[in-house]
Order: structure tokens, then C-alpha cells, then sequence
């Protein structure tokens, strides 16, 4: 196993098991050992080969080809044994509700997960408390105490508190909320995000007024002009990054389980949509995997040769993906007991990908091209098809997932299926770090740049870059000095328009690229895509607001703008000549 300098550095920091003096007692392969030896004990649930998958299951994490999400590699076989990424918990509009919510996210935090709330059910600011004859001071205040609670909680030492807080766009209390993050220091701990409706977008169209609605006594209780919440939205989200979007009536479309509820919110980095007290278990594959030989700038036509993709590995792996992530939902150690019954209730994993922009490169194809936007259709479908295939097939050993009656499968005449969702495109901070590739499926940010990650700072230099540049003898510590004061190949003439367009970077591609390969793989995941569409600091409102309408109208299930330069905390790379 071939482990990076930096991931070695991630590892040891948070990952590999450390005696109660801090001394490191384990190593990465031991680290892989102990996660596929505790996964794979689920077999003796169902008469499985345990030896068989443990093997599999090492081979398939040690040659960096599938990772399943942190808490799983850090808690694996310890006695906190809490494996999932992501939850949702409900926020009931009681003191009892928000506070017995609050300590449910204190355990969840405490063991790694990242939380996400709805504060849509919380009476608006100076709405009526009948037992005690006083005004409600509204959810924003108590999203303030749930982000000082996060403040000094550490994860175990593990992970940082995270957390995603939404509110419907008609919400009474929706213009306190879209402004609050353009304080600085306000909600530190959290990503926060507009449930937008269809209602909305359909008055925003018309430039008509829609309806705020008070959640305590479901009567409306005043109409606004779409435009004046849409302007005040893209100006905060101009600003800052926050809030995101998420289009919550084409999330509850897509809900598996309708007849157990309606989703409300997501985890924090918005990719998992989750009924109230679920769970998801997620893992990635490295897509630069598959590709069999390196084309770099060779491809001249930019066409995509489908032969040179190993799809009998990948749909191998992916099976040994659901099977993985199936098996984690059965030996997971969780928080709460209503969350071990919801998940196990529905056994919603989501299987994502990884080193995408890599896999684009070694192929010869720039991020933007449309080769590139097609290939996202074929990879994601063929995933998804496959991940299916594995459900029903697990199904028919194990049985279907128990909410199944009832379920959109059950009403498709399936005969049955494991699994709510198997599909979600997730962010992959870290684990691309231990991978060694490119985050989940963004672009490069920058050829050689400084990352943030788990509070280190880390210098990375695309390898691929310099492979190809040393193949061309155009390798030289001037030209490397270049590269790393701007962290992009713009304006360097010794370099070659052919790989140039290749290794364009984040901030090189329009907002339209970027929402469009966001949609591509939306298509075909049943969960939802972490994307960051990433804007110039020059960027305009105007741009924001296009980009907005522009997600809405290719089916994207939400969206997050991150403009270059502005205040949004976990901005983690900058380029590698700064401080």
C-alpha cells in the first residue's frame, strides 16, 4: 500500500488508534485490518463467509479504491463503534423538543457525525408562549445556543463539530435567518441553508408575493414579494457563501419512504437528505482507479474510449461497496435508540465517487468539456445501476429493508431491495487526502496549493502535473515557482494550451460547468450531490442569482456558491507561496 505523505500525516493525526498517553499503537494497514475485520463480523448475521470479506473488504480499502466515510475508519472496533457520517435530528417546537434534540447532537458530535436540523417547526420571533404569557425569541436564537454547545464539543478529538441548519423560505422568521451569517462570527458551527419551494420559485417566475405561513398555527400570517427574500438571499450568499439552497419539494419527490415521513432537512454538507432521527452510512470510490492507461494530452478529439475504463472492477467493487456499507448498518454502535430504529428501518447507504477530476486527466479530457459532462451520465448511471443490482441481490439473501411496504420500490412492483437509497455524492475532505485523489467531483482547486485539513496545514503539488511536465521536459524550478505563486497554469506561456485546458482549476470554470456536471451526476443519485460552485471574487450578484435559477432548472436538488475571497469559514486551501 502506497500512503502520501500527507495522508500518513492525516492518519496519524486523527485516524490510527493511540494509547491514553497519545502514543500511536497502530498502523495504517493495521488501521484497515481492524475496520474490515469489524464489518465483515456481520456475515455471522447471515451465514456469510467472514474470512472471504474480511480479506475483500482489506484489499479493496488498502489499494485506495473505496473508503467508507471517518467515523467508520476511526471508530471501527473501538468501544464508541459509531460508523455513520450523517443524521438528522428533528427540532419539535417545545423547550422539552429543542433541548432533548440538543443533547441527542451532543452524543452524534461527540462520536464523529455531522448533524443536521430543521428549525421550520419553531414559532416565529414574538409569536405567543401560552404557558408562561411571554414572546418566542424565534429559531435563529436557538440555532445560537445549539452553535455554542457545538463550540465545545471536540468529536472525541476526532472531528470538529458540524452542523446544517435550515428554514423553509416561508418561514415568518426567513429574512433574520438569511442575514444572520453576514455577522462574522455568527453560527460558526454551522453550513446554513433555505428549504426553497416550488410555491416560491413559481412566484418568483411571475414576480408575484407568496404566502409566510406560522408553523405554530399553520395560518398565514403575511405575503411578500418573492423578489425582496430571493435579493436579500444572493446578497448573503454573495457575501459570505451562506446560505445554500436546497429545493425541498424535489427532495420529498424523490423520498423512498413517504409513508414514514417527510424530509425536512440534510447533513451538514447537504448531500444526504434524512427523515427525522436517520442515519446514512457513506463511502466513496476512487473513479482514477479504473482508468486503465494514462491518455493525458494524447486524446486529441477529447472523445471518451469506454475501453479504456475498467468496468468489470468497478461494478466488482461497487458490489463489495453495498455489501460493506449493509454490513456497517448492522454492527454500528448508535447514539440513540430512535436512530438505530429509523436507520435500521430504512438501511439508507449512500455509495459516491471520488477522484473524479483525476480520472478526467489521466483520460486526456479538461472538467469542462463535454466528453467530460457526458462520461458523469455513464460512470453515475452505471453506479447507480450496479449499487441497485447489489441491493436486490443482498435483498434476496437478507431480506428487503423493513419500511419496504409501502415504499416507492414497493409500489414499482420491485420484489424486494435492501437498501432505501444507495447512491450520494459526498464531499470527501479527508478521504481524498488518505486516497490520494482529487475531492468527491470537483475540479482542481489549484496545481500546488496549501490545505487545510483537521487543523494542519498541508502543501500539495498535482501529481499528475508534474508527471506530465517532466514527460515533456518542461520541468524547472523557475516554471514550478510560477505555478506555485498563482497555484494555476494561466498566463504561463511555456506551457501548452493541450495541457492547459487539462489541468484547468475551480476558479477557471464558469458557474454553468459547474452546475452542469453537478446535474449530470444528480441524475443518477438517489440521495443528493455535494457541489461547490465557485465564483471569482469578481463575480456579481447577478452571477449568483443565475446560478441559483440555473440549479433549479437543470434538477439539482440544491446548491452551494462559494465566491472566492469572502468570509465563509472552511475555505481550507490557499496557494502554496502564502502563509
Amino acid at each position: 500500500m502506497n500512503l502520501s505523505e500527507n495522508a500518513l500525516t492525516v492518519l496519524k493525526a486523527r485516524y490510527l488508534l493511540k494509547d491514553e498517553a497519545g502514543n500511536i499503537i497502530e498502523t495504517p494497514e493495521q488501521m484497515f485490518g481492524r475496520v474490515a475485520r469489524t464489518i465483515s463480523s456481520a456475515e455471522e448475521n447471515y451465514s456469510g463467509n467472514l474470512s472471504f470479506w474480511e480479506e475483500k473488504f482489506f484489499r479493496i480499502m488498502t489499494d485506495l479504491r473505496f473508503l467508507p466515510n471517518s467515523p467508520a475508519l476511526m471508530n471501527a472496533g473501538k468501544e464508541i463503534g459509531q460508523l455513520a457520517a450523517c443524521f438528522v435530528l428533528p427540532v419539535d417546537d417545545s423547550m422539552e423538543g429543542i433541548f432533548n434534540t440538543l443533547k441527542y447532537a451532543a452524543l452524534i458530535l461527540q462520536s464523529g457525525g455531522g448533524t443536521g436540523f430543521s428549525f421550520s417547526k419553531l414559532r416565529p420571533r414574538a409569536d405567543k408562549v401560552r404557558s408562561t404569557g411571554g414572546v418566542a425569541s424565534g429559531p435563529v436564537s436557538f440555532m445560537k445556543v445549539y452553535n455554542s454547545a457545538t463550540e465545545v464539543i471536540k468529536q472525541g478529538g476526532a472531528r470538529r463539530g458540524a452542523n446544517m441548519g435550515i428554514l423553509r423560505i416561508d418561514h415568518p422568521d426567513i429574512l433574520e435567518f438569511i442575514k444572520i451569517k453576514r455577522e462574522e462570527k455568527e453560527l460558526a458551527n454551522f453550513n446554513i441553508s433555505v428549504a426553497v419551494t416550488d410555491a416560491f420559485m413559481q412566484a418568483l417566475k411571475n414576480n408575484g408575493e407568496y404566502e409566510l405561513v406560522n408553523p405554530r398555527t399553520r395560518k398565514v400570517s403575511g405575503r411578500i414579494k418573492a423578489k425582496e427574500i430571493f435579493n436579500e438571499l444572493i446578497e448573503s450568499a454573495w457575501r459570505t457563501g451562506d446560505p445554500g439552497i436546497i429545493f425541498i419539494d424535489r427532495i420529498n419527490a424523490a423520498n423512498p419512504t413517504p409513508h414514514i415521513g417527510t424530509i425536512e432537512s440534510t447533513n451538514p454538507c447537504g448531500e444526504q437528505p434524512l427523515l427525522p432521527y436517520e442515519a446514512c452510512v457513506l463511502g466513496s470510490l476512487n473513479i482514477s482507479k479504473y482508468v486503465k492507461e494514462r491518455k493525458f494530452h494524447q486524446n486529441k478529439s477529447y472523445a471518451i474510449d469506454v475501453n479504456n475504463f475498467n468496468w468489470d472492477v468497478l461494478q466488482d467493487d461497487i458490489k463489495t461497496a453495498v455489501r460493506f456499507l449493509d454490513n456497517s448498518i448492522d454492527v454500528n454502535k448508535y447514539p440513540v435508540p430512535e436512530i438505530e430504529e429509523m436507520h435500521k428501518g430504512n438501511r439508507k447507504i449512500g455509495i459516491g465517487v471520488m477522484g473524479w477530476a483525476d480520472a478526467l486527466i489521466l483520460l486526456g479530457i479538461p472538467y469542462d468539456h463535454k466528453s467530460a459532462l457526458d462520461f458523469a451520465g455513464t460512470v453515475m448511471k452505471f453506479i447507480r445501476d450496479k449499487a441497485r443490482e447489489a441491493s436486490i441481490e443482498l435483498a434476496s439473501q437478507r431480506g428487503s429493508f423493513p419500511n419496504f411496504k409501502g415504499s416507492i420500490y414497493d409500489q414499482q412492483g420491485l420484489p424486494g431491495i435492501r437498501n432505501a437509497t444507495t447512491t450520494t455524492i459526498a464531499p470527501t475532505g479527508t478521504l481524498s487526502i488518505i486516497a490520494d485523489c482529487s475531492s468527491g467531483i470537483e475540479p482542481l482547486f489549484a496545481i500546488a496549493y496549501k490545505r487545510y485539513a483537521l487543523e494542519m496545514e498541508l502543501t500539495e503539488i498535482n501529481k499528475y502535473f508534474l508527471e506530465i511536465i517532466n514527460k515533456e521536459g518542461l520541468y524547472n524550478e523557475t516554471l514550478m515557482e510560477k505555478v506555485k505563486r498563482t497555484g494555476s497554469l494561466k498566463g504561463i506561456k511555456e506551457i501548452p494550451l493541450k495541457i492547459k485546458k487539462l489541468f484547468k482549476t475551480a476558479h477557471e470554470i464558469s458557474p454553468e460547468k459547474h452546475i452542469e456536471m453537478q446535474a449530470r451526476f444528480q441524475e443518477f443519485t438517489d440521495n443528493a450531490v455535494s457541489k461547490t460552485i465557485n465564483m471569482p471574487h469578481k463575480a456579481k450578484k447577478e452571477d449568483v442569482a443565475r446560478a441559483f435559477m440555473l440549479a433549479y432548472e437543470k434538477g439539482c436538488k440544491g446548491i452551494t456558491i462559494f465566491r472566492y475571497g469572502t468570509a465563509k469559514k472552511g475555505t481550507l486551501m490557499k496557494f502554496a507561496d502564502t502563509d
